[in-house]
């Protein structure tokens, strides 16, 4: 059944607030499932909660736009979770087959909640789905999300195609896609152009009781096109739940400071391994890979001489491992950093990492950049290769142009090949 949310009392003139009314079509839809059909207009709104078998069409000529009520949005509670924050604009708890699609926009009205003062993640993301299965969310455009843009959490089964985010480049917090705890994820043909990073995989801290319970596996990303991110395609920071299988192929990063980027520290436990990561193109980032266990962003309760001690720590569940990486393919133009940056824990090396058929043109800057946020980690002024603590990392047919600083640089690590030469240093 089809419900045209006009024949409800709902009201397209940009300044009613519908928040209840569409609430009440959709909890009326629930009992037999359907579409929510929204016709060109503009409708104001807060959290929107979908239930199983249903579908929100936003058509061509429809605008959502987000409340400036925070009340608007309730908050999240749901067994397990501990992070607190508010529900997305669109929102499912515990729902199957649920979709948003259509060639309409969503506008977070994000300048509401910046300015606030609320901490990042206490913001509503735009989509929010936690515990779903069977998640489609199609053809529509996403601007000034308050928070994450599309976040399914715990979910499995989960389809994001043809969608367009665009979030303005300063905005904080404002990722694109986060598939956080789920499994069987396919993001495909996207552009996604945010404050923060394009695409994050991720799996929780490890505060996160309920996420960390749940591995991040079996995710394809593709022909997708990134932009002004902090990372094109992220792994982490919260990966405490563990990341695998994971696929990124034939995709074109513009302006984002890291391209394929792995980020964790000490005391966040889990693992990310089996990625396969092929064919991109990079242009004017400063970093092309960089995959950096002394990420220092965030909330942590560990002492900092535990967690950024560059000497060696006891290994224990809590000690992240970063396994089974293979590089492929990529042309990156005008690298401003260091084209790959590989640092990994002295008591747990990065292990396994194969890279290969890599074109860099590494320009450098001369105030030199920052290529990853790790302490006393000191400016690059454009560096080719730099790895501190690896093991097994083996290189082939890799190509660096320009360059005005060191190619290579290793450190503290064993079987490092290039082209078959060892150029191990310990």
């Amino acid at each position: 059944m089809i419900y045209n949310v006009t024949e409800y009392g709902i009201i397209g003139d940009g300044i009613t607030n519908n928040t209840a009314k569409i609430n009440e079509l959709t909890k009326l839809a629930s009992q037999k499932g359907g579409v929510i059909y929204f016709p060109a207009g503009e409708y104001v709104t807060g959290t929107v909660f979908l239930y199983s078998n249903m579908t929100l069409h936003i058509d061509s000529g429809a605008l959502l736009l987000g409340s400036d009520n925070h009340d608007d949005f309730p908050m999240i509670e749901v067994e397990g979770y501990t992070r607190g924050g508010h529900w997305g604009i669109i929102s499912a708890l515990d729902a199957e087959n649920v979709a948003v699609i259509g060639n309409g926009k969503i506008d977070g009205r994000g300048y509401y909640w910046w300015k606030s003062g609320k901490s990042d993640l206490v913001r509503p993301r735009t989509v929010n789905f936690i515990k779903c299965k069977n998640v489609k969310i199609a053809d529509i455009t996403i601007v000034n999300s308050p928070c994450w843009s599309i976040h399914p959490m715990c979910c499995e089964n989960v389809t994001v195609r043809s969608v367009s985010i665009f979030n303005p480049y300063n905005s904080p917090n404002t990722d694109g896609v986060n598939p956080e705890s789920c499994k069987n994820v396919r993001i495909s043909d996207c552009h996604i152009d945010v404050g923060d990073d394009c695409i994050t995989i991720k799996s929780g801290t490890e505060d996160d009781l309920l996420q960390k319970q749940f591995p991040c596996e079996n995710i394809i990303v593709s022909n997708c096109t990134l932009a002004h991110g902090h990372g094109g395609v992220v792994f982490g920071s919260e990966m405490s739940g563990g990341i695998s299988n994971v696929t990124v192929s034939n995709c074109v990063f513009q302006n984002t400071d890291r391209g394929i980027r792995i980020k964790t520290r000490r005391m966040r436990g889990g693992y990310v391994k089996g990625l396969t990561v092929n064919n991109l193109i990079m242009e004017n980032v400063i970093a092309c890979v960089t995959i950096n266990e002394y990420y220092s962003c965030g909330l942590y309760t560990t002492p900092k001489e535990i967690l950024f001690d560059t000497g060696k720590q006891p290994v224990t569940e809590l000690t992240p491992i970063v396994s089974d990486v293979r590089i492929s393919g990529i042309i990156a133009r005008d690298i401003t950093g260091v084209g790959i940056y590989i640092y990994g824990l002295p008591e747990l090396p990065i292990k396994n990492v194969s890279i290969s058929d890599v074109q860099m043109q590494v320009k450098g800057s001369e105030k030199g950049v920052t290529a990853v946020a790790a302490p006393g980690n000191p400016k690059v002024f454009g560096e080719g290769i730099m790895i501190r603590n690896a093991e097994g990392i083996s290189m082939s047919n890799i190509s660096i142009s320009d360059c005005p600083s060191t190619k290579l640089f290793v450190e503290n690590s064993t079987h490092v090949t290039l082209n078959g030469e060892d150029i191990s240093r310990s």
